[in-house]
């Protein structure tokens, strides 16, 4: 059975046409805080039930997973890195070279550390809770320095 909307096979069609251009890219980020406050934690094995991770990382040492930090505590799990999950609404291409660099170099030298997961369809960065509306302006900064304009949907 396919799922809806879902193209032959039971696949969902691509995305039309990701952006590559750098110029393009940083222009249209449009980066969205997205709601809550996220850890990242570890475990042996698949996610304990009741969790559901925005990010899974399989690696030799463990399972990293990306959840809210509600959920982290209401299971028991051990974090020290509480993140603000901003997504950058661009369509970026996976292929795409320079928006990770470009996006780093802009938090870097605010002394905002960032955690980026690239999504197939946008990119995602997990900068420090308390430096959320920070990131948020210097991302809204950089795309207006590339031609972004002012209209950002200052959705928070």
């Amino acid at each position: 059975m396919s799922r809806p909307g879902a193209g032959p096979g039971g696949r969902r069609p691509a995305a039309p046409h990701p952006e590559r251009d750098l110029g393009r890219l940083l222009a249209g980020l449009r980066p969205l805080r997205n709601p809550g406050a996220y850890v990242f934690t570890t475990v042996d094995g698949p996610a304990p039930a009741g969790l559901d991770p925005v990010v899974t990382v399989a690696e030799a040492e463990g399972r990293t997973l990306v959840v809210r930090r509600e959920e982290a505590d209401a299971a028991g799990l051990a974090y020290d890195y509480v993140a603000a999950w901003i997504t950058l609404r661009v369509h970026s291409a996976l292929d795409a070279v320079g928006l990770t660099a470009a996006v780093a170099r802009e938090l870097a030298a605010a002394g905002l550390s960032c955690n980026v997961v690239a999504g197939f369809h946008h990119d995602h960065l997990f900068v420090e809770h308390d430096g959320a509306d920070e990131a948020l302006g210097l991302l809204r900064a950089l795309a207006d320095r590339s031609g972004g304009g002012t209209d950002h949907d200052r959705d928070r």
